[in-house]
């Protein structure tokens, strides 16, 4: 079965063009055999969640997306991730091409065509017959809602995008598909989540297989939260329009006010880290689980702890604007330049920049001076983990990615140790911030209704108050629309938010330009910091959409006109 799912995944990513055909020609099954077992079917189920993304993405040089955005930096200047901070990528040029995601859709729809006449009778007096059954009728639902979540993906890089849903079509009906506007989009995700969730239960936990990673009522509902906050977003609600904030804010609320069969709330903030987490979280709506790897912590571990494996340049390295981003556990900023650091804290130590930090910090970056497997990390010139120059195998930045780090992981030779990665696709304090960022737009920080009894003000606390950080203070809807964006970057570091909160708030031509780290210099056992600029980039108004392949418009050219600027 593993063969056969590999030679179909990899037949529909080869086609090119023919990204909704279906070749049964080199499989020894054809469609209809596919869908007389149940282990089949849920094969069949389970080769959609396949196209699921991790964060680790190879299309990019195993480097996270963040690295396209001012939050970090990636060692190897010549990988393909750096063409989002050149400019150095087009329509013939593409980064993070996802129009693989078709193949999701044509996944999903050839499998709710399939599976309408299903009929596993035969097995009627199995023992799990009964549950069979059980699952089977949640499936459809189960890949609505995953399709629904690959078009949301689409539409964030796209826009408008070709919307191939509810039926079949060969090769040239597909190639003749115009676009769908982007709000159109949005309203069939919005749908298709509000049926499904109707349906899918709020765990799987306790039926047939105890199965975690699947996709839930809560899911659903989370999903279309986040459709309606992008779609009320400058980026895509160019006129401001307050409706589409308050169906954002409706939507979040009714996932804080959802409750299980005995009236409990289904989801709760956890203080714990969630990332890796293979212990079913409260605040954990849907992760991706991977098998056991040491891939990640081979191309991020500060490199002496690799022992020689890694020999090219990797690694994401988080940027001096991420570090300033995270406060003091008092609530005071911290910056850093030329002559050093400042913090109106008073307890603010500038010899020991990094201690009484926001404890997000602490599981976000791996800063001078932290402890790190036995030892303590260097990255003052000359230091163990330094690096004078962005061509060597340190971090150009003078930091080090922690965040989906597994410490135990080793490269000792012969005795090599790798961890189970669960990378987070959605989580509770996102719906949070989604409510604050959404009701504050609405109704300012402090406004409540009779659809927002909760103010803004509360939603964003209670996600701080939970990283162990003190009450936001600042008035008025502008400086709390900041302090919101602030809080979306530090709790969500490295979580694939920020890359996408730059485009949908629309603040690239502020914040894409240049990114900096840190120069320490350790005289006689007393260190000095600086801020170095890293790298200049490179920012146009066009990079807040990705160019439409052009091998597709050759294909297709009713996708056309090109998205504005390419």
């Amino acid at each position: 079965m593993k063969k056969i799912l590999y030679i179909v995944s990899t037949a529909l990513l080869l086609s090119g063009c023919n990204f909704l055909d279906f070749d049964e020609t080199s499989s020894l099954y054809d469609r209809e055999d596919m869908y007389t077992t149940y282990s089949n079917i849920q094969r069949m189920l389970t080769n959609i969640y396949g196209y699921m993304p991790s964060k680790d993405i190879a299309d990019v040089s195993s480097a996270l997306r963040d690295c396209g955005s001012d939050d970090a930096e990636y060692a190897d200047p010549d990988a393909s991730v750096q063409r989002f901070n050149n400019g150095n990528w087009s329509a013939i040029q593409t980064v993070d091409d996802k129009w693989s995601f078709y193949d999701a859709i044509r996944s999903a729809n050839e499998f709710l065509e399939s599976i309408k006449t299903v009929d596993i009778s035969m097995y009627r007096y199995d023992a799990k017959y009964a549950q069979w059954q059980e699952h089977l009728a949640l499936y459809p639902y189960e890949a609505r809602t995953l399709r629904a979540y690959y078009l949301f993906e689409l539409a964030r890089r796209y826009g408008d995008i070709a919307m191939p849903v509810d039926v079949m079509l060969s090769v040239e009906e597909a190639n003749t598909i115009g676009k769908t506007s982007f709000d159109d989009v949005i309203e069939y995700i919005k749908e298709e989540c509000d049926t499904c969730a109707k349906y899918l239960p709020d765990t799987y936990i306790g039926m047939l297989d105890d199965e975690y990673g699947r996709v839930t009522r809560g899911f659903a509902m989370a999903l279309k939260t986040k459709a309606l906050l992008y779609a009320a977003s400058p980026l895509f609600n160019q006129s401001g329009d307050a409706e589409k904030w308050r169906k954002a804010a409706l939507a979040a609320k009714d996932v804080m006010e959802l409750k299980s069969a005995n009236g409990l709330p289904v989801y709760a903030l956890d203080p714990a880290e969630k990332a890796n987490n293979i212990t079913p979280s409260q605040e954990v709506i849907l992760q991706i689980m991977r098998s056991e790897s040491n891939s990640f912590e081979r191309n991020n571990f500060p490199v002496r702890f690799t022992m020689g494996r890694r020999t090219s340049m990797a690694g994401t390295f988080p940027t001096q604007e991420l570090v300033d981003a995270f406060q003091t556990l008092a609530g005071y900023d911290v910056t850093l330049d030329a002559t050093g650091w400042h913090s109106a804290d008073p307890a603010f130590d500038a010899t020991k920049p990094y201690d009484g930090r926001d404890p997000r910090f602490a599981r976000a970056v791996l800063a001078d001076g932290m402890a790190f497997k036995g030892s303590t990390i260097d990255v003052s010139v000359g230091g163990a983990d330094y690096s004078a120059t962005r061509q060597g195998l340190c971090s150009p930045t003078g930091y080090y990615l922690r965040r989906y780090i597994i410490e135990s992981c080793d490269f000792t030779p012969e005795a090599e140790i790798s961890g189970k990665h669960s990378w987070i696709v959605s989580r509770y304090a996102e719906i949070l911030l989604s409510y604050a960022e959404a009701v504050n737009e609405v109704l300012g920080p402090d406004g409540t209704d009779a659809d927002f009894p909760v103010s803004a003000r509360e939603a964003l606390n209670e996600v701080r108050a939970n990283a162990g950080m003190p009450n936001v203070t600042v008035s008025g809807k502008e400086d709390f629309r900041k302090a919101v964006q602030r809080e979306w970057r530090v709790e969500f570091a490295f979580e694939d938010h920020r890359f996408w909160d730059v485009r949908r708030w629309k603040i690239g031509a502020e914040t894409q330009t240049s990114v900096s780290g840190v120069e320490i210099v350790n005289a006689g056992g007393t260190k000095s910091y600086s801020r170095k600029v890293v790298e200049n980039r490179t920012w146009n108004d066009r990079m807040y959409l990705y160019p439409i392949p052009q091998s597709e418009l050759f294909c297709n050219p009713n996708l056309g006109p090109q998205n504005q600027g390419w």
